[in-house]
């Protein structure tokens, strides 16, 4: 406990009283997140993506990370990750092409931490890319994501 409002009070002096993310966008070709207040970037963050990272997402099981806007709907507290933050995908785009091309689109993309009972360190998580098409970060940065953002919040996937 002593731990976690440490953490809360590191986080909460580290920004700009004002700050307020409105955006979160994510550049899978350099694997880094930031979370911005109109322009400005108040927290960047080192990612890991799905194996097949280039590219949009187009079926289930192709392990790439989407691309597009979304938005992020709702957190899980209960999940396979230490917590988790999911992201609107499929929209209604993503769910026409899969009509097209008669595949599923998937979903389950979430923004989560290492995977429950994982050990290892943060450096070897985030040296490459080990989720099915979610975005990983580390579990105390995951702990700082989810109290600085708001559900309903857009997020913006490119290369």
């Amino acid at each position: 406990m002593k731990r976690k409002l440490a953490l809360l009070f590191t986080i909460l002096l580290s920004l700009p009283s004002w700050a307020n993310v409105d955006l979160i966008k994510v550049d899978k070709s350099k694997r880094r997140m930031y979370l911005l207040d109109g322009d400005q970037v108040i927290k960047e963050f080192r990612i890991a993506l799905g194996k097949q990272p280039k590219g949009h997402k187009v079926k289930e099981g192709d392990q790439r990370t989407p691309e597009g806007l979304y938005v992020l709907d709702h957190i899980l507290e209960e999940s396979r990750y230490y917590r988790s933050v999911n992201i609107s995908y499929p929209n209604a785009q993503d769910r026409e092409n899969a009509r097209r091309f008669n595949v599923n689109p998937g979903g389950n993309i979430k923004i989560h931490g290492l995977k429950n009972g994982e050990t290892k360190s943060a450096n070897f998580i985030q040296s490459f890319d080990w989720t099915d098409g979610c975005i990983a970060l580390t579990n105390q940065e995951m702990d700082e994501f989810i109290e600085l953002i708001d559900l309903g919040t857009p997020i913006e996937i490119y290369w």
